[in-house]
């Protein structure tokens, strides 16, 4: 059945799963994860237990899950982070997909989580396959008007080149790259078999909240929060980390 989506990240039963009355469970959850995380239990195995527990659904679970990390990993994550000033002057990398799928759906009404490391993250997922939306040339606009205003040396965009459509992609931010502010900072966008392992060893500041690359990397950033906390007032945010005192925020019936 061909993909007839026009926009990124909504669900029609997140309004139920994520309302207010189900965050104070999700906390508790992503808590308990991260505990059993921290003693080394397996990902997987760990993920059942406490969302059978709280009766979690497999969305919520998807939530908790890219919410949570052990507490060596918050502490190291926490260390390595830079704040967007420091971009000045030095090389950025970007992890493609990761960043401008976040903000298309915070543009679009998903809902974003903030974990325990503090980093913004969405549901959404390609299955292999990139389709544009309504959203895709407003955050990638919203993107290359933040980067360039972080003034980095120079920026490289990196995108899965197995993902289908990755090429169109890269002819459609070109050509917004030429034709905004942005084309004055020196770009380069490459299509790469995988962008996380560029990325780990990449010697500038990389944007991504890949959770496998920022355990790996020197420097880094939460590119796409920044630009949803200073471009996106409307995005749907719940804070998940354990003890936030932040109000619920859960998603408005």
């Amino acid at each position: 059945m061909p993909d007839k989506r026009q926009h990124r990240g909504r669900h029609p039963q997140d309004e139920e799963f994520f309302a207010s009355r189900h965050v104070g469970a999700l906390r508790r959850a992503v808590e308990e994860y991260s505990w059993l995380l921290t003693r080394e239990y397996a990902p997987g195995s760990a993920l059942k237990l406490v969302g059978d527990r709280y009766v979690l659904t497999a969305r919520q679970r998807l939530a908790v899950m890219r919410s949570a990390c052990g507490d060596a990993a918050r502490d190291a994550r926490a260390a390595r982070r830079v704040a967007p000033a420091a971009c000045a002057g030095q090389s950025l990398g970007i992890d493609g997909y990761n960043v401008l799928i976040t903000v298309e759906s915070a543009l679009a009404g998903g809902v974003i989580f903030v974990g325990r490391d503090g980093c913004y993250r969405d549901l959404a997922s390609i299955h292999g396959t990139y389709r544009k939306v309504e959203e895709t040339v407003p955050a990638l606009t919203l993107m290359m008007n933040y980067v360039c205003a972080l003034r980095p040396a120079h920026v490289d965009y990196y995108f899965d080149q197995p993902v289908s459509n990755s090429g169109r992609l890269k002819v459609l931010l070109a050509d917004l790259l030429e034709r905004c502010d942005s084309s004055r900072i020196p770009s380069n966008i490459m299509l790469v078999p995988s962008p996380d392992a560029v990325l780990a060893q990449y010697p500038g500041i990389i944007a991504t909240t890949d959770s496998a690359v920022l355990d790996r990397c020197d420097r880094w950033l939460d590119l796409a929060g920044a630009i949803i906390e200073a471009q996106v007032p409307h995005a749907r945010k719940i804070r998940l980390a354990p003890g936030d005192s932040a109000p619920d925020g859960g998603v408005s019936q």
